[in-house]
C-alpha cells in the first residue's frame, strides 16, 4: 500500500508527516521510521509525525517516532508542522485557525497566523522532581540549579517538563560547546531515568538568548521548540531572563512567552513545508 507524505521543517527541525487520520495506530513502525529517517538510505528527518484522529474531544491526535524509532511524548517544531500540515489536508474545508490536538504530553493547542507563523499554546511547565523525571532532587522539590557532574565536568542545571523532559544548563559561549561527545553523556546520565533532552543556553541579553540542544533520541538538530519553552522558564527561575524573550536557535529564532496571567508558555515560530511524495 503507496503511504502519501509530507516532509516540513521547523527552523531545519525536519519532519516526515503522515495523514493517519483513518487509523488510531501508526501506518509505520519505528523501525520503518528509522530507515525513512535516514539522511543516505531514506528521505531523511529528525522524526515521523502521525496525525491520527481526535481522542477525548481533541481535533487531532499527534504521534512522533525519532529518528532512532524511540518516542517522545511530544515535540515543540513539529506539531507547528503537525498544524501547518492539518491546514492542507483540511483545504477549503477548514473553517478554524486553530486546533486542540491531543499528544502523550498533554493538549496542545496550536493556532495559525496571519502571517504565516504558528502560535502554540504549550501548556503549564511542570517543574517537580518526579515529572521530570529526574533523582537530582526528591520528587517533590524542583530542581533549580542543581549541580551535576557529566563528563568529569560540574554543571549547574535546571530541569523542566514541557510535555517532555529538559535539562537546561547557561554557559558562557554555546559555540564552544562539543555538543556530539557531551550531549550523549547528558541525555544517558543515571539520573534521568526516562533520558533527556538537553539544552545549552548563553544570555546575550534578558530577553535574548542563544541555544544549542542535543535531543533525546535524535542528537544534535537545528532547533527545538519545547526546549526553547523549557529555557526561558529556567532562565526566569534562575533569574537570568525576562517572561518573554527570543531564542535563538542554529536553525532561527523563536518567540517564548511564559505569561504572568495564565502561568502557561507560548511559542511561536515557522512551519515551512517542503516537499511532498510517496512511499
Amino acid at each position: 500500500m503507496a503511504i502519501e507524505f509530507t516532509k516540513y521543517h521547523g527552523l531545519g527541525n525536519d519532519f516526515i508527516l503522515i495523514d493517519n487520520r483513518s487509523s488510531s495506530e501508526p501506518v509505520v513502525t519505528p523501525e520503518q521510521a528509522i530507515k525513512l529517517c535516514d539522511r543516505h538510505f531514506g528521505i531523511g528527518a529528525d522524526g515521523v509525525i502521525f496525525a491520527l484522529p481526535g481522542e477525548n474531544g481533541t481535533d487531532y491526535t499527534m504521534r512522533i517516532f525519532n529518528s532512532d524509532g524511540s518516542e517522545p511524548e511530544m515535540c515543540g517544531n513539529g506539531i507547528r508542522c503537525l498544524a501547518g500540515f492539518l491546514a492542507d489536508l483540511e483545504g477549503e474545508s477548514r473553517n478554524k485557525d486553530s486546533y486542540r490536538i491531543h499528544t502523550l504530553g498533554g493538549v496542545m493547542t496550536p493556532q495559525l497566523l496571519s502571517d504565516g507563523q504558528v502560535k502554540v499554546d504549550m501548556g503549564l511547565p511542570r517543574l517537580l522532581a518526579s515529572e521530570i523525571p529526574t533523582t537530582l532532587a526528591p520528587a517533590q522539590e524542583k530542581v533549580i540549579s542543581q549541580l551535576l557532574e557529566v563528563a568529569g565536568q560540574t554543571w549547574d542545571v535546571t530541569c523542566v517538563n514541557m510535555g517532555n523532559p529538559h535539562c537546561i544548563t547557561f554557559v558562557e559561549d554555546v559555540a564552544a560547546i562539543e555538543l556530539e561527545i557531551i550531549g550523549p553523556k547528558f541525555e544517558h546520565h543515571p539520573v534521568f531515568p526516562q533520558r533527556i533532552n538537553t539544552e545549552f543556553i548563553q544570555v546575550v541579553r534578558r530577553d535574548y538568548l542563544k541555544m544549542r540542544v542535543w535531543e533525546r533520541g535524535a542528537g544534535i538538530t537545528l532547533a527545538c521548540g519545547t526546549g526553547a519553552c523549557a529555557s526561558l522558564v529556567a532562565g526566569v527561575l534562575t533569574g537570568k531572563c525576562d517572561r518573554t524573550a527570543t531564542i535563538e536557535l542554529p536553525g532561527g529564532p523563536l518567540q517564548i512567552e511564559w505569561s504572568e496571567i495564565d502561568q502557561r508558555v507560548y511559542m511561536t515560530g515557522p512551519a515551512e513545508r517542503v516537499f511532498t511524495g510517496k512511499l
